[in-house]
């Protein structure tokens, strides 16, 4: 390990001291650790580019802001590719809270993130960035009978999702 001298302003410093007591670090130095590696982690998923990243998108927004669901949900249908589930809470008469887990490209998770916060009827949005073990582009059943390349690490299809390929309707042309 290395031994490092920071400087910190007294406010920080403050703030520092009052997540180790929250958390329960035992020292400064595993807080200073914890914090700059989430810090590091979140930037370089941020910058991640085409490299495959997991995010989770939070936000809460108006229900009643005029055709707020309706274009959420099309923006939701048009970037099914990078959606994977999406936890809905009413937190009252106006106001719903989504959690979004979307996985995919850095670069167009973070695109597709920000036009969800920016939608007007959005009135808080947060994106967490959490990288992608290396290879993982995304896994998933084809009960269409199409398929397509998952990257390196190609998984054997499921007996379930097989059975589903082998049965599945084939578009046929005249």
């Amino acid at each position: 390990m290395q031994r490092v001298t920071v400087t910190l302003d007294d406010d920080l410093m403050a703030d520092i001291d009052r997540i180790i007591v929250a958390r329960g670090y035992q020292n400064r130095s595993e807080a200073i650790r914890d914090l700059a590696r989430t810090g590091l982690d979140q930037a370089a998923v941020e910058v991640a580019g085409s490299r495959q990243c997991v995010a989770a998108l939070v936000y809460v927004y108006d229900h009643h802001a005029r055709e707020l669901p309706k274009r959420l949900t099309q923006g939701f249908h048009a970037h099914h590719d990078l959606s994977q589930a999406t936890l809905h809470v009413h937190l009252d008469e106006e106001s719903c809270l989504e959690v979004t887990v979307l996985k995919g490209r850095g670069a167009d998770v973070q695109s597709f993130a920000n036009q969800v916060i920016a939608e007007r009827g959005v009135r808080h949005g947060h994106v967490v960035y959490v990288p992608a073990p290396a290879g993982i582009t995304h896994s998933h059943s084809h009960a269409h009978g199409y398929g397509h390349d998952h990257g390196p690490n190609k998984r054997a299809p499921s007996k379930r999702a097989a059975k589903a390929d082998r049965t599945a309707p084939r578009l046929t042309s005249r």
